[in-house]
C-alpha cells in the first residue's frame, strides 16, 4: 500500500488528511543580524482532535484523554521552511501514535527462590559488615 502524499500516516489504522491540519508560519527566533532569517521558517502545526472526522470513537476518546482537544507542535530547528514542515509532521505523527499506543497490562509475578536467597544473603552481609563496625562495650 503506497502512502498518500495528501495525508499523514500515524499508524496502520489512522491516516489524517493534510486538510485537517492548521499551519502557521512565523519568523524563527534567535541571534542574527539585521537581515538574518527574514523568511518565515518557524512552523506551528495544530490538529483539532475534538472535531476531526478521521478519528474513530475510541481513537478520539484516547487522544482527548491523553492530549486534550487540540495538539500543537512547533519546529524551528532548520533554516528551511520545507524542512521544518517535514519535522513538524514527523513530531505530530509521533505524539499521536504514542498517545494511541495501548500499554499491555502488567501481570504481577512472584520473585524466584534464587532472587529471594540473594537478597537475604546481601542483607545478612550488610548486617555483618555494620556489626563489625560497632565498638565492643566492656560493661556488657
Amino acid at each position: 500500500m503506497a502512502d498518500d502524499p495528501r495525508s499523514l500516516r500515524v499508524s496502520g489504522s489512522l491516516a489524517i488528511p493534510l486538510t485537517e491540519l492548521a499551519w502557521r508560519f512565523s519568523r524563527s527566533g534567535g541571534p542574527g543580524g539585521q537581515h538574518a532569517n527574514t523568511s518565515d521558517t518557524r512552523v506551528e502545526l495544530r490538529f483539532d482532535i475534538a472535531r476531526s472526522p478521521s478519528l474513530g470513537p475510541r481513537q478520539r476518546a484516547r487522544l482527548l484523554e491523553r492530549l486534550g482537544p487540540e495538539v500543537r507542535v512547533v519546529a524551528a530547528d532548520e533554516r528551511s521552511q520545507a524542512r521544518n514542515r517535514a519535522l513538524a509532521l514527523e513530531r505530530l505523527a509521533q505524539r499521536l501514535s504514542r498517545a494511541l499506543r495501548i500499554e499491555p497490562p502488567r501481570h504481577a509475578t512472584r520473585p524466584t527462590k534464587a532472587s529471594v536467597r540473594r537478597r537475604l544473603e546481601g542483607k545478612r552481609r550488610q548486617s555483618d559488615r555494620k556489626a563489625g563496625r560497632r565498638s565492643v562495650d566492656p560493661d556488657h
